[in-house]
């Protein structure tokens, strides 16, 4: 049996809709299920939660749903709670407390967390990489540039590096490090 040129359109365009309809269908799964959990959270309250793996998740749930300020409580009480945390937990956490103050543009108190999390796990890349950004930000160009150069050394390959250094070596016509400080950069 021959199939026309027609039913060939109609059968590829047919599972094309099946595909996007699954993926569709996934994402809708997706938010619904944090919608559940935030408002499972919600309801609990701030004040139940007595872990600090509870308190990322609603935190991470918040900033998810761009609640920054609510998040920002969630997390500075999870800092408290993750005192018995292993030091990856503790600088994830102060990683995602410096994000929630970068996108509330507080970018001093952004790189004050996310040094935290570097002092806590130095060779955390996705910390470095929002340090970089939040001193750029600040248009302390010198010091965003040697972020990026140590997020280069620990991972050679890390797209957002080597996108963030290029782009500030063409800004600035950036020359090597020791040479901008001497002539004022």
């Amino acid at each position: 049996m021959e199939i026309s040129s027609f039913k060939s359109y109609l059968l590829i365009l047919f599972i094309l809709l099946v595909i996007i309809s699954i993926f569709v269908f996934r994402q809708f799964l997706k938010t619904r299920n944090e919608e559940i959990s935030l408002i499972k959270y919600e309801q609990k309250g701030i004040d139940s939660l007595t872990t600090a793996t509870e308190l990322y998740e609603f935190g991470s749930i918040q900033i998810k749903k761009r609640l920054y300020p609510q998040a920002t409580k969630t997390f500075l009480k999870a800092i408290k709670l993750a005192e018995n945390e292993p030091i990856e937990g503790k600088a994830i956490i102060e990683n995602a407390l410096g994000f929630t103050y970068a996108a509330q543009k507080d970018f001093k108190k952004a790189i004050k967390y996310y040094k935290f999390a570097i002092t806590s796990l130095p060779d955390y890349t996705i910390a470095l990489n929002n340090l970089g950004s939040a001193q750029q930000k600040l248009f302390d160009y010198a010091e965003a540039y040697s972020t990026y150069k140590k997020v280069l050394e620990i991972d050679p390959k890390n797209k957002t590096a080597l996108k963030k250094s290029k782009e500030l070596e063409q800004r600035t016509n950036y020359k090597p490090f020791t040479e901008a400080k001497t002539k004022g950069f």
